[in-house]
């Protein structure tokens, strides 16, 4: 099975890298999907301007040939990214790599973002962890207040922060999101928006199926 989802991811990240244009400013994610993504990218010789949403992403692009600038651009024409669960509504959970206040950076920058995924990651709705970047500053006071919250035994994020998962209910996603956004010391969540989002790409076997948001 593990095989066939990594199959899925290549697939999938085939398909978005065959979406970016010469000359195209793009946002590339974290993850194991991201690295089928590079990969594919740099094996089309395009003339594009690369921003890497953490260390590792950037030490890839540029072992395999791809230009990566430091994010300085307002906009970007594009950002292409995997997601941990993507629900009907186009809600994603993302950061299982530590990366989502980057991540949502990014994505809030393009003009088009896009999800790559192998089968496993549509839910029908999205559940417990929510990764969370917290300040180091007041941690203590901020785990009291969020209550269910554990740490993460792994590096900072690449800006310094706690990598932490809300482990409580989810709900109703946009709820959860406001709340965690309106609580002191939450540098950002895991929660992304479907307005965030552009296009939806799920590899299933070796067809990819096409979403798009807001659907037509």
């Amino acid at each position: 099975m593990r095989a066939e989802l990594e199959d899925e991811k290549e697939q999938a990240a085939r398909a978005a890298a065959e979406m970016v244009e010469d000359g195209m400013s793009v946002g590339l994610g974290t993850g194991t999907t991201v690295a089928h993504l590079l990969t594919a990218l740099a094996s089309r010789h395009l003339s594009i301007r690369c921003t890497a949403t953490s260390p590792e992403t950037a030490r890839l692009a540029t072992g395999l040939g791809l230009h990566v600038e430091r994010f300085t651009a307002a906009r970007l024409d594009m950002a292409i990214d995997g997601a941990d669960q993507i629900d009907r509504q186009g809600w994603l959970v993302k950061g299982g790599g530590g990366a989502h206040t980057r991540e949502k950076l990014v994505a809030i920058s393009a003009e088009r973002f896009v999800v790559i995924a192998d089968s496993s990651k549509p839910v029908a709705a999205l559940r417990p962890p929510i990764p969370l970047e917290l300040m180091e500053f007041g941690l203590e006071s901020t785990l009291a207040r969020l209550g269910a919250v554990r740490l993460r035994d792994v590096a900072r994020s690449p800006d310094g922060g706690v990598i932490a998962d809300f482990t409580g209910e989810v709900g109703e996603p946009g709820d959860l999101a406001a709340w965690l956004e309106a609580t002191p010391g939450v540098v950002d969540h895991g929660l992304f928006p479907p307005s965030l989002v552009s296009t939806v790409l799920v590899a299933r076997g070796l067809s990819v199926e096409r979403m798009d948001f807001p659907p037509a």
